[in-house]
């Protein structure tokens, strides 16, 4: 059975576009590099082509993770979500309960995640630990640095 990949509907429009552009951008560039270092004699020692090669299988490698994640996507509206309880999608707002300092994330997929962005992966520790639980809750969360303790202050939708 297919693992399907949960993502929103602007993280799966992110990996289409990069699918799209490695496939009608970025590959003719590396074969056009690649024939241009071929033309320059012998291969042994041409460095634009091995690099031009390495290039390449970076880029093929990628095209295929994207067209696995794009094939196996499962798309989750989070504007048609709603409710108390913080799921795949939630907007959340949180204070550390140590230095009340306020963050807010969004729970998505592993391959939109950027924690600069306030996106977190479902698969992160601190994801999991506020699965389920609604305003008001408390939660532990146990990360590299060491135990963090958070409220949640809100959860938000779309």
């Amino acid at each position: 059975m297919v693992e399907k990949v949960p993502m929103t509907q602007g993280g799966y429009t992110k990996l289409q576009e990069e699918l799209r552009w490695r496939q009608q951008s970025e590959r003719p560039r590396i074969i056009e590099a690649i024939s241009e270092a071929r033309a320059h004699g012998d291969l042994s020692e041409n460095a634009e082509y091995h690099a031009a090669k390495e290039a390449q299988s970076h880029n093929e490698g990628r095209i295929g993770e994207l067209e696995d994640y794009t094939s196996r996507a499962e798309i989750i509206d989070v504007s048609k979500m709603s409710g108390d309880t913080v799921k795949f999608g939630a907007t959340v707002s949180l204070v550390d309960e140590d230095t009340d300092e306020e963050k807010t994330y969004q729970i998505v997929g592993d391959q939109e995640a950027d924690v600069k962005q306030g996106r977190i992966s479902i698969s992160s520790p601190i994801s999991r630990a506020l699965i389920g639980k609604s305003v008001g809750d408390s939660i532990e969360v146990v990360a590299p640095g060491g135990s963090k303790a958070y409220e949640i202050l809100a959860v938000k939708w779309g």
